[in-house]
């Protein structure tokens, strides 16, 4: 396994149950601290990062419409959640010294700055770790479907989809212990054989702009950066 970056420029995306660590809601600093680890790892091999993280720990859009409500109110309090997130990692990172910008799809200039294209690759041309927040900003688009936009605008060589489990298996391995762990798929399949690892428009969208997709676990620390240098389990989603 080499020890150089196989990637120079990645999207890590992670959801936001991730952040809950064992808690039944919001937010685990201490988990928080543990991705934050890792991603500062990475950026101490010389990657560029960006991050997007979700916000099912603090609120899911969908749970209003489930229950008879406006699905567009519930996608901006979803958002919001991703924001909260993001501002939590973005404080990770800081106290271990990695220089890093929150940018939101919803403008909030008193809590953090708005995103752009320009203002991501300043921010990435500086060696700041740049946290999207908010989604797309729109409703109807989850935080997946925002993780393969961002990283087709970053300019991104990987999306990095930090999972409960150690990649893409033929059926949930928590409930079914005798499934199998894919190394490798196309988008097409991905697509195909239904595998819930992203939904259909961020799959779609990376495969357009040929952007591999790799699923691994992000509970194990240092994982990131092993996967990064080549080694480590996971499943890569790649047309190559």
């Amino acid at each position: 396994m080499s020890l150089e970056p196989v990637y120079k420029r990645v999207l890590l995306k992670a959801s936001g149950e991730a952040l809950m660590g064992s808690q039944g809601f919001g937010i685990d600093v201490a988990v928080a601290d543990r991705i934050a680890s890792d991603i500062a790892e990475a950026r101490h091999m010389g990657v560029e990062v960006g991050v997007v993280v979700g916000g099912g720990n603090i609120f899911r859009g969908v749970a209003v419409a489930s229950k008879g409500g406006d699905r567009v109110t519930g996608d901006h309090m979803g958002m919001l959640g991703t924001i909260i997130n993001a501002l939590a990692l973005a404080t990770s990172l800081r106290k271990l010294n990695i220089d890093t910008v929150v940018l939101s799809a919803i403008s909030m200039p008193e809590i953090c700055e708005s995103f752009s294209q320009r203002a991501t690759l300043y921010h990435l041309s500086m060696g700041r770790v740049v946290i999207f927040a908010g989604g797309t900003g729109n409703p109807f688009f989850t935080t997946d479907s925002a993780a393969a936009l961002r990283a087709a605008e970053m300019g991104a060589q990987a999306i990095f989809k930090g999972t409960q489990v150690d990649g893409i298996y033929t059926a949930d391995p928590k409930k079914y212990p005798d499934a199998t762990r894919f190394d490798r798929l196309t988008h097409q399949e991905v697509l195909e054989k239904g595998l819930a690892v992203m939904d259909v428009a961020a799959v779609a969208l990376a495969r357009e702009n040929s952007i591999p997709i790799i699923v691994f676990s992000i509970h194990e620390k240092g994982g990131f950066t092993e996967i990064l240098t080549g080694g480590g389990l996971k499943t890569i989603v790649s047309d190559n």
